[in-house]
């Protein structure tokens, strides 16, 4: 551990994982000029993965938990984008997230808000970014939230 990112995660008492492998024929992450295009991650803690429905059988603080850990798995991809060097992060551009919920379930934006506010807490105005957090009626693998985001790097 190193940069002042990673630093910044441990006093957090954040670890970044390993990179997740492609589960489909996919790539985790594509570079076009000085953007990072990170492939959707779902919502996996220490535990596995972490399903359920908003609005149904999971909480939206049960929801925003698990977009914490969408961030989570996507700062991992953007470290191995970035050769392990997180300090090369110019800024988080956009999220876009998708909350597994009922159709008359209307608190994406605060299930997202796990992602975003961890990732500006972690990163300060790094972080800051614009969004898109939208429901989807069922997610793969029956998770309850899953994140894709693009990253400005030097």
């Amino acid at each position: 551990m190193s940069g002042t990112i990673e630093t910044r995660l441990a006093t957090l008492g954040v670890t970044l994982p390993d990179a997740p492998a492609p589960a489909a024929n996919y790539v985790p992450f594509v570079q076009v000029g000085d953007l990072v295009f990170v492939s959707g991650q779902i919502s996996n803690g220490p535990d596995g993965l972490i399903k359920g429905k908003l609005g149904d059988n999971m909480t939206t603080a049960e929801g925003a938990a698990a977009a914490k850990t969408c961030a989570i798995g996507l700062l991992a991809q953007l470290k191995a984008a970035c050769g392990g060097d997180m300090d090369r992060l110019v800024r988080v551009v956009k999220l876009g997230g998708f909350v597994n919920s009922t159709p008359d379930f209307t608190e994406q934006p605060q299930v997202v808000n796990g992602a975003s506010d961890f990732l500006v807490e972690a990163l300060g105005d790094k972080g800051r970014h614009a969004r898109a957090a939208v429901s989807a009626p069922s997610l793969p693998l029956g998770v309850a939230v899953e994140i894709e985001g693009i990253f400005q790097i030097k």
